[in-house]
């Protein structure tokens, strides 16, 4: 059973069942408490129907509400609008319904927009839902692959729960651990305008070095100064500038690293962010075009190394780190059906099974590193030098796995869509690249798109069997106190009870072989989840 729901007002909602199919099996039922009706209908675990998960299911949340499967219309609509080659197009209830009915097709609101002149957010009607849910179950009954996109609107709404229960519960962060860290990298908090002790410490000596006044936070200063010095150079970027044998090089290199922790992850981060011992990130399900996640300000998916001693678990708790080891090379071996390289992907360390095809270099890297180098450009293209001759390596002992991404590389380079396993499908090429594809201009677009397109097939799947990871492991989690806290890519992190970690532990390891199960079927290839259970994230790695 499913049932359509729609918001009315700051507590109330409209309620309607609905069959397997989307058709109406009863009248709409108006509620004054949506939480509590969503509470007592939970019981008959029905697929409940909504826009959006981030605008829904926080309510419920609040209200102590949890449920158990959703169906996303606007994360499905996405994902229906890339299957037909129109990735970024409006996803929102409104835009569906005007595509529907042939209107004019409005932009999407952003969640975070602020009210306009006129009033709040329009309100989704429960006859909207129903509406736009029919047309999209019957839009994944007709695209190709319709079983496997099923199953992506299911894995991709699960993960819209995920997203929003992880933002509720937070992950716990000691805020005095972060000042601590940051006092000792930057010195005492500055007051506003002020750079921290050890910047300006390093500024003067930049200066110092140039023999005047330069500031480290201007490009064009820096340009000019060491044009002054008799270098000549187009960026200040790192790379370049370790290039450079100038006395000022190292403060400056030193000075841009702290920077950018001092104004990315700094004390306006801290107060705006971690409150009430919790890091509460706002996350995008799907926010890059290969399924992806990515967060609104926060910087959740880039935690520098040196911060996560502040992650620190309650007391009588501890965090479960549990991160998919070399993901991506066991998914291609998957999706290739390459006998060789599954047979090598089914042992712990992918790259160690594959040194065996390669020689040591005297005084050089390794055959594993040689392994690791080759993998990394058959999936992500490019590669000069040795790392050409190592992927003909390659390309001879494993033929079919290289050749599954070359085919998606060749389709791209062509302007041709390509998807991941379960229907995921790359942005379309532009106009304006077909046009240009037979000129120099347009070669070189076409090998940048066939570079993404390499990848995009691979990258796809893995993020849909991250979010079968994680829809199993919510699932598994449901009996306990237990909860996850964090996503990262091909990292999960679980805050639980010292008593729940063996059992977490259990669920991570189950959970990782029904997503494997889930999309692949039957393999040899095994993915294997490394796990700590730590009482600070730093100590998991």
């Amino acid at each position: 059973m499913r049932i359509a729901v729609g918001l009315v007002g700051e507590r109330g909602g409209a309620l309607q069942r609905l069959g397997e199919d989307g058709v109406p099996l009863g009248p709409v039922r108006r509620v004054e408490d949506l939480a509590g009706a969503v509470r007592e209908l939970e019981a008959d675990a029905p697929r409940w129907v909504w826009e959006a998960s981030s605008r829904v299911y926080p309510r419920l949340l609040a209200a102590g509400v949890r449920v158990e499967r959703c169906h996303d219309l606007e994360l499905v609509e996405a994902l229906l609008l890339g299957f037909d080659g129109r990735f970024g197009d409006p996803r929102s209830v409104p835009a569906a319904l005007a595509r529907l009915r042939g209107l004019a097709v409005p932009e999407d609101e952003a969640d975070d927009d602020q009210p306009s002149l006129f009033g709040e957010r329009a309100e989704t009607s429960v006859e909207d839902v129903v509406a736009v849910h029919a047309a999209q179950l019957a839009g994944l009954e007709a695209r190709e692959g319709g079983g496997r996109l099923r199953l992506l609107a299911a894995a991709e709404s699960a993960g819209g729960l995920v997203a929003a229960e992880m933002s509720r519960a937070g992950l716990p962060w000691r805020a005095d651990v972060h000042d601590e860290l940051l006092s000792g990298m930057l010195g005492p908090r500055p007051g506003p305008g002020m750079r921290p002790k050890v910047l300006q410490g390093l500024a003067d000596r930049i200066a110092a070095e140039f023999g005047g006044h330069v500031n480290p936070d201007s490009p064009q200063q820096l340009l000019k100064a060491f044009a002054g010095a008799g270098f000549t150079i187009t960026s200040t970027r790192a790379h370049v500038l370790r290039q450079i044998e100038h006395p000022a090089v190292p403060y400056l290199l030193e000075y841009k690293e702290l920077s950018r922790m001092y104004t990315a992850h700094g004390w306006s981060w801290l107060d705006t962010w971690a409150k009430d011992g919790r890091f509460r990130a706002e996350y995008l399900v799907g926010g890059v075009v290969s399924g992806r996640w990515a967060t609104r300000g926060g910087g959740a998916l880039q935690i520098p190394k040196v911060l996560r001693r502040a992650v620190i678990a309650d007391p009588g708790w501890v965090l479960v780190v549990a991160d998919a080891a070399q993901l991506e090379p066991r998914v291609l071996a998957a999706l290739a059906g390459d006998a060789a390289f599954a047979a090598a992907a089914a042992q712990g360390d992918l790259y160690a099974a594959l040194a065996e095809a390669f020689t040591a270099t005297p005084g050089g890297q390794s055959p594993r590193d040689k392994a690791k180098i080759a993998m990394l450009s058959a999936m992500y293209g490019g590669g000069t030098g040795e790392a050409v001759q190592l992927l003909a390596v390659l390309r001879h002992r494993f033929p079919r796995a290289f050749a599954y991404v070359e085919n998606a590389a060749r389709a791209g380079e062509r302007g041709e869509l390509v998807r991941s396993l379960l229907g995921r499908t790359c942005p379309a090429a532009s106009a304006e690249f077909r046009d240009l594809i037979t000129t120099e201009a347009g070669r070189s677009a076409a090998a940048s798109r066939g570079r993404f397109t390499r990848n995009f097939v691979v990258q796809g799947t893995a993020a849909e069997w991250a979010l079968a990871l994680m829809a199993s492991l919510r699932r598994r989690l449901a009996a306990h106190k237990a909860h996850l806290v964090f996503f990262q890519h091909d990292e999960v992190i679980v805050h639980a009870p010292e008593a729940e970690a063996a059992a977490v532990t259990a669920a991570i390891g189950e959970a990782a072989l029904e997503a494997a199960r889930l999309l692949f079927g039957p393999t040899p290839v095994i993915f294997p989840m490394e796990i700590a259970t730590v009482a600070c994230y730093a100590d998991a790695k």
